[in-house]
This record gives structure tokens, sequence and C-alpha cells, in this order.
């Protein structure tokens, strides 16, 4: 009988006998199933970082399919030829952002990769706006079964919260409550209001512990009809750290510390009323190295004393207040009734409430007179934003004004992306904007001063390097005024405003202007025209056209800045800091004391020269600043930063300072300095407000009226402004359907807008988080806070929507806190979901942002790698799991036994 061959014989079963038996049939190659990726090119066929850098500098299109090499034509051939456009284009924009991090990169070089880098982002957001994939799906933004807008809309809340007033025993008496303590509790309701006086005399010789206090209050209260009423909350201590040289030590946390609530209803408003009250200064600083921000308040008329934990308390200080984290500076502030005051603050990131669409933004906030943040208003600017100047009139509207680059109203024409324009924002005196204004010349430009006149218009102040609308350049930077007419067609239409009268003026060299005063058809602007400090007196037309009337020039700035600019009894006050000892502005009262010196000068209001001009200079032997100076009373006061090291670095120690003067005298009439964190103490701004300290401030309650319901209108509690869109993709139509703002907007209307757009495939909450613990009364929990956010998530049984970004300058996800993207159910979804998650504010302005945009850029390089191997048809077929049937079982049992018998 023939013998079988054993390799034969295994080769059916596929297997091998080695080397010594025949060599087994090579198997028959695959068939091609996908395109070559072209990140799996050989070396020498795949482009360089040289090359593609080169390539995307060239100016071609980044993201091009007919550059798209296929060497399979299939069904989705289509989607091939898209994700590596994409790939293509994504990887010039990571050579872009790699170059651009390396060291001994050029000025010129660096901003040519940063506009190819901006225009290459666009690029990438237009493609996958307009592409349509089928058999996967590529999104801008992430993939993603909920979505919850991180912008949230502040509830009604009857609370307010004080800071702490006491510490130590609940039976221990209360250093706040001693001494002259009256005040008055005004209710307001339908039926009219009431008001309960409190006086804490009448105790008579009860201790004034915490709770004995709160138990007389309440029962003045209770006795009255009022429903509100007032409680102690308790706030946790926390652990405290210090540097002795460059060690951290953590201290223990201090004894419990108390404080009061407020506790109203829906049918009461309340207000506080001291019995008497004395002038207050707010002082907003920057503390230590890392960005902090504080309100300091003082009552120099006063006896304040310590508050309960307050750190580097000096005399004369009455409280103290932190900003959000996120400003960047604040540059200018105002008084407000009741003590208050408004800031505006340029942030590079909103709150947790409230995020900001671009790089940086303007949000303008009123803190209430115990210094608490009780209005944040962002401008919504697409890209970046800087305030340099607020006025608050007599009627308490709020106009601000700065730069501005990229867009800033929705749909307005000529706005440039990386040139800034000047602008100005009028708001009503609960915050609410009513309009704003941008103009800009060719070249750049800002405002940096506003005022209301007594003719009703706004004036806007600042510098131009060309040409502003209606008027003509000088040469260099130059200085100008503009005025804006307001118009309404009814009561209930909106404000428009319109530019009326212009002038542009300075030398062939570099001015500005740093400060501007209206004082009845008078305009005076003061700033640094080609090195001098110059002084110009304008005559306010008819038409609101500034006539030049007069110039003085005080000599020269030696470095300095002009800090203030305000006409009181009949004199023109004007205000900065210089290291010339010998200005031009009349008699010195006080003489320079060496280094840079804080000035403040009385001249004539028409500015010649006369015998009744006065110069007194503030400051020591080393640098002083004079970072802002008000007037008030015929009294100025001054602040900045205090006798400074000459040469000294921005991180080395610093003092602020707070003085009054005397300006006809030279007199110092008081006068005060101290440190901070980090022993770094840099005044920014300050505000003079009438009657704005008293007893309250001792007790933690704010003068005025308690704000129990903010507005819930998008446009004021987020960065979104009227006009900003994005849209809505239908997952069954493919059509994109446009969601946008409207003034009127609250979360309420917008997630009915997202359902619609979505064709029901969308369902929108209105989620409601829960309030805060914020201490304890007695047994009882003391809760505060609670907002409402938009919460998005695909309809019961549907396949979900995609959210696409508005255009550049009018996209309302950012100032959302939406992520764009895919919303809905993806585990079961037989088409798989990508996303291309690239932000934005993604730029190349430093080192850290080009590695940061480089990291984004390669999560999107890897996810076009994810989304082609999703169209392997390997990827399609269903894995084989379980266990073998019996018969399949049997016979692989006999082909083994078979096998081991032949093989011996």
């Amino acid at each position: 009988m023939a013998a079988i061959n054993n390799s034969y014989l295994l080769g059916l079963f596929g297997v091998g006998t080695g080397s010594g038996g025949l060599p087994a049939a090579a198997p028959a190659p695959k068939p091609k199933t996908q395109p070559t990726a072209p990140w799996s090119l050989g070396d020498k066929e795949k482009p360089t970082q040289s090359d593609l850098l080169r390539s995307a500098l060239s100016g071609r299109k980044l993201v091009n399919e007919d550059n798209a090499v296929l060497d399979v034509k299939g069904a989705s051939s289509g989607d091939y030829r898209k994700i590596f456009a994409l790939y293509q284009g994504l990887t010039m924009l990571e050579a872009l952002a790699t170059r651009a991090s390396e060291r001994g990169v050029g000025r010129l070089e660096s901003e040519q990769l940063s506009r190819r880098f901006t225009s290459g982002m666009a690029e990438v957001k237009d493609f996958l706006t307009s592409a349509q994939f089928d058999g996967v799906r590529v999104v801008q933004g992430v993939s993603a079964t909920q979505s919850q807008s991180t912008a949230a809309v502040a509830r009604d809340n009857s609370k307010y919260l004080t800071g702490p007033i006491h510490d130590g025993a609940l039976t221990d008496e209360v250093a706040a409550f001693q001494g002259d303590v009256r005040f008055g509790v005004t209710v307001k309701t339908m039926a009219g209001s009431r008001t309960v006086d409190i006086d804490l005399a009448e105790m008579g010789a009860t201790p004034r512990t915490m709770d004995a206090v709160l138990q007389h209050i309440n029962g003045k209260l209770e006795a009255a009809g009022v429903q509100t009423r007032i409680h102690r909350q308790m706030i946790e201590a926390e652990p405290r750290t210090v540097k002795a040289g460059d060690k951290t030590i953590t201290l223990p946390a201090g004894p419990t510390r108390w404080g009061l609530t407020v506790s109203g209803t829906s049918v009461e408003t309340i207000s506080f009323t001291p019995a008497e009250a004395r002038d207050s200064i707010q002082v907003v600083q920057g503390v230590g190295g890392k960005g902090g921000h504080e309100v300091l308040k003082f009552d120099p008329d006063g006896n304040p004393v310590a508050g309960s934990g307050e750190s580097f308390w000096v005399e004369g200080r009455s409280g103290v207040s932190s900003l959000p984290d996120g400003v960047e500076t604040v540059r200018a502030s105002a008084a407000g009734p009741d003590g208050s005051m408004w800031i505006v603050a340029d942030v590079s990131a909103g709150s947790s409430t409230q995020p900001i669409k671009g790089q940086a933004d303007v949000v303008l906030m009123k803190l209430d007179s115990a210094g608490n943040v009780v209005v944040s208003r962002a401008l919504g600017a697409a890209s970046k934003a800087s305030g340099y100047a607020i006025a608050v009139d007599a009627d308490g509207r709020v106009a601000v004004a700065g730069s501005v680059v990229g867009a800033l109203v929705p749909g307005e024409v000529g706005a440039s992306a990386t040139t800034a324009d000047s602008f100005v924002t009028v708001f009503d005196a609960d915050g609410r904007e009513q309009w704003t204004q941008r103009r800009g010349a060719r070249a750049e430009d800002e405002a940096t001063a506003v005022s209301f006149g007594a003719d009703g218009r706004i004036y806007v102040a600042g510098r131009a390097r060309s040409a502003m609308p209606g008027a003509l350049a000088v040469g260099g930077w130059d200085g100008y005024v503009q005025a804006f007419s307001e118009s309404q067609v009814h009561s209930l239409a909106p404000i428009t405003a319109t530019a009326t009268g212009a002038a542009q003026f300075g030398t062939a060299g570099d001015d500005n202007v740093q400060a501007m005063t209206v004082d009845g058809d008078n305009l005076y602007t003061a700033g640094i025209e080609n090195g001098a400090f110059v002084l110009r007196h304008f005559r306010i037309g008819p038409t609101g056209a500034p006539e030049l009337l007069g110039v003085r020039d005080l000599g020269s700035a030696s470095g300095g800045e002009i800090a203030g600019l305000a006409v009181a009894d009949g004199r023109l006050i004007v205000s900065g800091a210089t290291r010339n000892g010998a200005l031009n502005a009349g008699q010195i009262a006080n003489a320079h004391a060496g280094g840079q010196d804080a000035f403040v000068a009385t001249l004539s209001t028409d500015l010649a020269a006369s015998g009744a001009d006065r110069l007194t200079y503030y400051g020591g032997e080393g640098d002083d600043t004079a970072a802002d100076v008000k007037v008030h009373e015929g009294k100025v006061w001054l602040t900045g930063i205090s006798d400074r090291a000459i040469g000294a670095k921005m991180e080395d120690p610093s003092r602020g300072y707070l003085a009054r003067l005397d300006v006809e005298t030279g007199q110092v009439e008081w006068t005060q300095t101290w440190t901070a964190a980090e022993g770094q103490a840099r005044p920014l701004a300050l505000t003079v407000s009438s009657g704005g300290a008293s007893v309250l401030d001792r007790l933690g309650l704010p003068q005025g009226e308690i704000d129990q319901s903010q507005s819930k209108a998008l446009v004021d509690a987020t960065a979104v402004r009227a006009g900003d869109r994005f849209y809505v993709q239908n997952p069954v139509t493919g059509r994109q359907t446009a969601v946008t703002i409207e003034a009127k907007d609250t979360l309420q209307s917008l997630a009915r807008k997202i359902e619609m757009a979505s064709g029901r495939h969308l369902k929108v909450t209105i989620k409601t988080d829960r309030d805060y613990l914020t201490g304890m009364d007695g047994d009882t929990r003391v809760t505060s806070g609670g907002v409402q956010r938009l919460s998005i998530t695909s309809a019961d049984g549907r396949a979900g929507a995609v959210l696409t970004p508005g255009e550049a300058g009018r996209d309302a996800l950012a100032g959302l806190g939406l992520t764009p993207g895919f919303i809905g159910k993806t585990a079961d979804d037989k088409m798989k979901t990508f996303g291309v998650d690239l932000s934005p504010l993604l730029n190349l302005s430093d080192a850290d942002s080009s590695a940061k945009a480089k990291d984004q850029v390669q999560l999107a390089i890897k996810a076009m790698r994810d989304a082609y191997r999703a169209l392997s048809p390997e990827a399609s077929k269903p894995a084989i799991t379980g266990q073998a049937p019996a018969y399949l079982q049997a016979q692989l049992a006999n082909y083994q036994a078979a096998l081991a018998r032949l093989t011996g």
C-alpha cells in the first residue's frame, strides 16, 4: 500500500511539519480592503517636519481632499479621502506648534506661525462643519452621552451671608456688638414699607453675646410683623500656610468663627440703613505672586478694629474681601450709591458659572458695601478685550471703555481678528447692557477714558495709530476724543448710540490720553505727548464735537504717568507720578523726595498759568506710584506702591499706601501703608463713597437693598450676546438648524429651541444644583446658593444630535460652556463617533500655549487613525465568542486523534 505523506495530511489541517517534512504551502495574499494610510508610508515617502512646515506656510489650503491619495477604491472612498485630508491638515498644525515651541524663534517668525495656526484652525473647523461622512461620524468637539453647560443662572435667593464677625465660644461677648450699634431694617412688601429701628443699647446690662443680640433683633422684627430673621452661622476654620524663608509651614486651624445669615422671604425686600455714616475708601489691590486680588475698605474718620481672622490689618481698615479667581487686573473703579463700588476687571478665565468666550474678556462687577460681588457682567468678546476706564452717571448708569481684538457685537462689519479697536458699553443701574459701540482706526486704537456729559452724551478718549472715523491723523500714536449721542424710539424700544463728533490731536511722535473729565460744556484731557505731560481744554459744541480752546505743557513726564483728572471748587486737579521734580505746575508745596514720586497739581480751568497754581509731591526716597487718584470734597485721595527700592523687580516685596492730601497747603492729612501675602501689595484702583462707612461694616451687613432676584436673561447672566448662535444637526435628515440667542432668552426658552432644532432627538432639561452648606445655626444646617444649568441627553429611543459652534465671533457654545460634538448613546450605535476636540482658544502666543496646542492637535490626529480603523471591514464583523457546538467539538477530537497516530 502506498505511503501517505504526513505533510500533506497535516497541511489539510493547517499544520506544518517543521524541517523534517515538505514545506507548508504559502498562504494566498489577502485582498487589500483599505487604502494605505498616510501614517503607514515608508520613511522615504513620509514628509519630514521641514516639509510639513514649509507646506503649511506656503499659503495653500491645509485641508484639501484633492491631495488625498487612495490606492484602493470602495464604498467608503469618500470617508477615507476626508480622513486623510484632515490628517494632512492636522499634521501641518502640529508642525506649526512644534516650531513655535522651539528656542531661537524670532518675533516676526513667531507672528507668522501664530497667524497661520489660527487660519489653519479655522480651516479645520469649516471642513468639519460641511463634511458629510457615510461610515463613521466625525464631529468637531467630543462624543458624549450627556452635555451640561458650565454657564449657570442663579436661582432666586432669599438668604444673605456675611463674612465672619466673631471667633470663639458662643457664650463670649462679641466685639463687633460693643459700643454704639444702631441701624434700621427697612422691609418693603406689596402693602408698603416699614422700618424697624435696632439699638443694642436697649439690651441694657445683658451681655452682648451672639445669641442674646440675635434674640433681641429678631424679637424687634417679630413685634413689627416682619417675617425676615437674622441667624448665626458657623464658618469652619481652615489650616493656614505661611512662608519662613524657603520653607512653607502649615499652621493649625484657628478657633470656630461665626457670621450672620439674613433669611428673608419672597414677599419681603430688605434693606439696611445705618443711624450714622462716614465716608469710606475702597482700594482694589493685587496680592502675592499667584494672581490674587482683594478689596480693602478703610474708615479713616472712624475707629475700626480688626475683623475676625483678618491678616495684615492696619489702623483705619474696616474690612477686606477677595475678588473671584481668574481676575488678571483691575484698572478702574467708580463709586455707586449706598457705599457700593463698580470695577472693570480683565479676566483670563471666567468663574465657575460664567465662562468667557475667548482668551481674555472684560467683566463689570458691582460690590456692595460689605465687599460681596452682587453683579457680574461679562462683555462677551470672542477673542480678547481689555478694560481701561469706567464712569457712573447720576442716574446710576455705568459706562465701560477699553479695547477689543476680534468680534464683539455679532454680525458687526469690519472687526479685525488681530488689530485692537476701541469700545464703549453702557449698562443700566442694575448692570444690564443698554448699548455697545465699537469704533476703530485702520491701525490699532484703544479707549482709555470715559465720562458722562451734562448734555446727555457719553464721551470717550484714547489713543490711535491712524485716523479715527471722522478725524485726521497727526503722526505716530495720537490722542482722540469721541462723542456718542443716544436715541430711543419709545420707552420700551432699545437705546441706540451714534457717534456725533470726534477730534484727533498730538504731535509727530507718540501721544495718548490717560485721563479725561467733563465739567458742563468743558472737556479736559491729560496725557503724554512726545514725552511730556500735556493738558488740553475743549469746548463741547452743539453736536458734541470738541473744539480745542487751550493747551498746557507741564514738562517732561520722565517715565511717569497721569493717574487722575477732575474739576473741583472751580479748579482743575491733575495727578500722577513722575521722576521730574520741577514740573511746570505752579508753586511747590511739598518738594520731590527722590526716585519716582506721586504728584498732585491744582491749576486754573482755562489752563493759563497763575499765582494760585500749586504742586504737591508725595513719596519717599525710593519709587512711589500713583495707581489711582480721586478728588472728594476738595481733598485728594491717592493710592499706589510706597517707597520701593529703585530698580526693584516685580517679584520683590512691595507695600501699598493710601493718603489724603490738601493740595493747597501740601499737608498730608491722613496716610497708611501696609503689606499683604508674600510681602506683596500692589494697589490698582480706589473709590471714595459718601456715607459708605458705618457700624454695619462691623456686622458684615451691606447698606441698601439686598437683591434677592437676579436677572435670568442669558445675555445678563452669561457671556453670550444677542445674535450669538450655534447649530444643531438632525441625525436623520443631516440638516443643520441655527439656534440664535435673543435678548430675552432664558435657560427655559433656550432648552425649547435646542429640542426643536434637533427634531426632538435631544432632550434638554434644567438641572438645579443643590444648595451648598455654609454652616450651622445650632442644630440647623444653613445653606445658600444654588444655580441652574442646561443638561442635554438624547431623547428616549432617539439617536441624539450634533452641536456645532457658530461662526467666528458669534459662537454661543463657548459663552454657555457647552462642548461641541455628538450627544447621544454611542454604545449601541452602529455608526461610531470620533471627535476632533480642538478648543477655539488654542494659540501659539508663548511656549506653554504652543505646547498645549500641540498636545490637543496630537489627540485629534489619533482620532483620525481611530476613525480609519473603524472603517475596516474586519472592524464591522462580529467577534466569534462562546462555546463551539457539540458536533464540531467531536470532529475536532477525531482530527486530533488521527494526527496523533500519524505523527507517532
